[in-house]
């Protein structure tokens, strides 16, 4: 019951401050399962996993997060499990297997767990080493007769720190871990070593590795330009991840090459975001109902919507600003803000809205509190949505204004990118057979 709850006004915040996009390889998620993820935004990667699936799934967490205020509590709500790391803990390692136990006991009663086998949350651009522990676990299941599966979560956070950012979901296929009989010591050290790399190679297949993160506008633009030409969805997970491992190969074998089309590629992009446009909206035709329509469909929401959008402004600048100022002055790493940000928005919209209904209650009565009640959170819910709706239509109206009256900014941004697009073709064409998977 209670973790139910929890997982659900988890996942509906998680929903509301990202916008989340998940990509299936695995349906099945029934019996054994251990979840194994990359850890680039500290507590927001495993409740992601409330996301992906309904299941009461075990959490493997590090131990002094069970001493925070709050946190603590809700971590023995989901029943997690404290790992002992030798940092936090130099004289207590030893009660990671008893940790390990616990979580092999639940895999052998047909559960699921979850564990970031990296050991810790970073902001580097490529996963970090793998540690054993996910392999010791299957060990214990295996050698007690069960089977398993390993199912490999890739998180790709487009600005994890940022409210409604996009955060790219993908369940890899699960490698199946038979059950094995009595093995010596070596070989169980043997057949540790050999899954820790059968895992490691599942989560590369689903995470975005780059050698540094200034590459990651570099293959943006890049896959653009080229699902653009070919007609092709963009962000695509795998195809993004050809192009790091193309860009990996360009920079280590022809340096020259790959700093001069760098060099060129983010020129264009630095073009394209003085005047807020994207590749594509250069081959956008403005036709005159069309306009017409925009500008008469945007000022009557304006009419309708501006004054409950001025009254939620009014009612939530507090609270906004307040969560605000506290991101930018909290001491916290930068794979952290994301969690300060979420954490605190849970603690804080319940108590804002106590705040209101009560206000409500006092200025009007039965009357007042019930509408404060009723009304609260969808007029905090509409505030925001009609803010990102104008400012897209703000973002469209700049784009018009800067490209589509200025045809020779246009014509020349145009050619720029229809010769990246050639270059980035050829190589493609180049490389291509010496990449393990094609677009």
């Amino acid at each position: 019951m209670l973790y139910g709850l929890i997982r659900g006004v988890v996942a509906f915040a998680l929903r509301l401050f990202y916008r989340v996009e998940v990509v299936r390889q695995a349906d099945d998620l029934s019996g054994p399962v251990m979840f194994v993820g990359n850890h680039p935004n500290s507590l927001i990667d495993p409740a992601l996993v409330f996301v992906i699936t309904d299941r009461k799934v075990t959490f493997l967490a590090r131990e002094p997060l069970f001493r925070v205020p709050v946190m603590g509590w809700i971590l023995k709500a989901l029943d997690a499990l404290p790992v002992y790391r030798k940092q936090d803990h130099p004289g207590l390692m030893e009660k990671n297997e008893g940790t390990l136990d616990t979580a092999a006991a639940a895999l052998i009663a047909s559960r699921a767990i979850t564990i970031f086998p990296e050991g810790k949350s970073h902001s580097a651009p490529q996963l970090s080493e793998i540690k054993t522990g996910c392999a010791r676990i299957a060990l214990k299941v295996a050698k007690a007769g069960k089977a398993l599966r390993i199912i490999p979560v890739g998180l790709t956070y487009e600005q994890k720190h940022r409210f409604k950012s996009r955060v790219h979901i993908e369940v890899g296929h699960g490698l199946l871990v038979e059950a094995v009989g009595t093995l010596t010591p070596e070989a169980e050290q043997e057949w540790v070593r050999a899954l820790t790399d059968r895992v490691s190679e599942a989560m590369r297949s689903v995470t975005l590795n780059l050698e540094v993160w200034d590459d990651l506008g570099l293959i943006e633009t890049a896959d653009q330009l080229f699902a653009l030409r070919n007609g092709f969805r963009e962000k695509d997970p795998d195809r993004l991840r050809l192009f790091s491992k193309g860009a990996s190969l360009l920079r280590n074998e022809q340096p020259d090459r790959f700093d001069d089309l760098k060099e060129d590629i983010l020129s264009f992009r630095a073009r394209l975001a003085v005047l807020n446009a994207a590749p594509g909206d250069l081959r956008v035709q403005y036709r005159g109902r069309e306009v017409t329509w925009f500008v008469l469909r945007n000022l009557g929401a304006i009419l309708l919507g501006f004054p409950l959008f001025a009254l939620g402004v009014v009612l939530y600048a507090a609270p906004f600003m307040f969560l605000r100022t506290l991101a930018m002055v909290a001491p916290v790493s930068r794979d952290r803000v994301a969690t300060l940000k979420l954490v605190s928005a849970l603690l804080m919209v319940p108590a804002w809205w106590t705040l209101l209904t009560i206000a409500g209650w006092a200025l009007a009565g039965t009357v007042g509190l019930v509408v404060a009640l009723v009304g609260a959170l969808p007029l905090a819910l509409f505030t925001r949505y009609f803010l990102e709706r104008r400012r897209a239509a703000l973002n469209d109206v700049m784009a018009f204004l800067r490209i589509g009256n200025r045809s020779a900014l246009r014509q020349h941004l145009l050619f720029h990118g229809e010769r990246l697009q050639e270059e980035i073709q050829g190589l493609v064409g180049e490389l291509k057979p010496r990449l393990e998977d094609g677009p």
